[in-house]
């Protein structure tokens, strides 16, 4: 057994412990943090406050409770929201023979590539004021064009495989030449950009909010625990390490999570396994008087 073999389901496990922390208190944390009680003064520990309180005197542990979910929701729907356009627009830019379709499609999405991503949000912001969805949308948008032209690009091989060409002349519908041979095929390359995409929007979100964008000032969301409880750092800390740590830990198993799998995906058994020696029968020893290399059976050799 090789290396990469046994550490396959370990890393597995361990990239299931690092995103099973936050998801879990993300998704279920509203459930268990109770009622609000009395505020304490800024920037405390004790008192009832095992994890002590935030810039306003709120317990921290019930904020961390509660603000996860909308950064777990925010980064989920932008995602989903961004592959929904990117797909179709990706496969067709991959399966057209129109030029000029493709040319329509992929350059007014090369201009927004060139400007950074936060930039616009943080431009569309100023403009209007959106809320948790508004984030949502942003976010989703600014990763329309990178993640087309990723769609495009691992599934142009197979887009161009005679094999496509023959559904076509088959008659099979464009749809189920696209998703069901084209799509299927890239499917691998398209799992590990989701699980890098997600990443990039889980940053993007964080740091949105972060500056106040789809947020409010005193909301329970971990990003805005993290600004708003920098200024108390170094007199409570734990309002400020532990949503940064769930953050991380979101964001780093996330990857873990999509690399650990598409690692045990793409093993097959089989396939490190020591081969098998191949058992040979020794030649046998040449006669007196025969060279070496050069004795025949002379009733099986059709020359003599």
């Amino acid at each position: 057994m090789s290396p990469r073999t046994a550490s396959g389901p370990g890393r597995f496990t361990f990239a299931l412990l690092i995103i099973a922390v936050p998801l879990l208190l993300a998704l279920l944390g509203p459930l268990f943090a109770g009622e609000p009680g009395p505020r304490a003064p800024s920037f405390t520990v004790g008192g009832g406050h095992w994890a002590g309180t935030d810039f306003v005197g709120r317990d921290v542990w019930r904020q961390v409770l509660l603000g996860g979910r909308p950064v777990v929701l925010a980064a989920l729907a932008a995602t989903a929201l961004a592959y929904a356009v990117a797909l179709p627009l990706g496969l067709i830019g991959a399966l057209t023979h129109r030029r000029w379709l493709e040319e329509l499609l992929m350059r007014p999405l090369d201009v927004l590539l060139a400007v950074p991503s936060l930039l616009i949000i943080l431009l569309v912001a100023a403009v209007l004021t959106p809320g948790a969805g508004g984030l949502a949308l942003l976010v989703a948008l600014v990763n329309i064009p990178d993640a087309v032209r990723a769609v495009r690009a691992a599934t142009a091989e197979a887009a161009a495989r005679p094999a496509v060409e023959a559904l076509r002349m088959q008659g099979e519908t464009w749809w189920r030449t696209a998703v069901g041979y084209v799509g299927r095929s890239a499917l691998r390359t398209l799992a590990a950009d989701a699980g890098v995409r997600l990443t990039g929007v889980l940053y993007l979100v964080a740091t949105a909010a972060f500056l106040g964008v789809g947020a409010e000032p005193d909301a329970a969301d971990w990003a805005v625990m993290v600004d708003r409880n920098r200024t108390g750092m170094f007199v409570q800390p734990w309002a400020v390490v532990l949503p940064a740590v769930l953050i991380m830990a979101l964001t780093m198993g996330t990857n873990l999570l999509f690399d650990a799998a598409l690692t045990r995906r793409g093993r097959r058994p089989g396939r490190d396994r020591a081969p098998r020696p191949v058992r040979t029968t020794p030649a046998p020893l040449p006669t007196a008087g025969t060279p070496s290399g050069t004795a025949r059976d002379e009733k099986s050799d059709p020359c003599i």
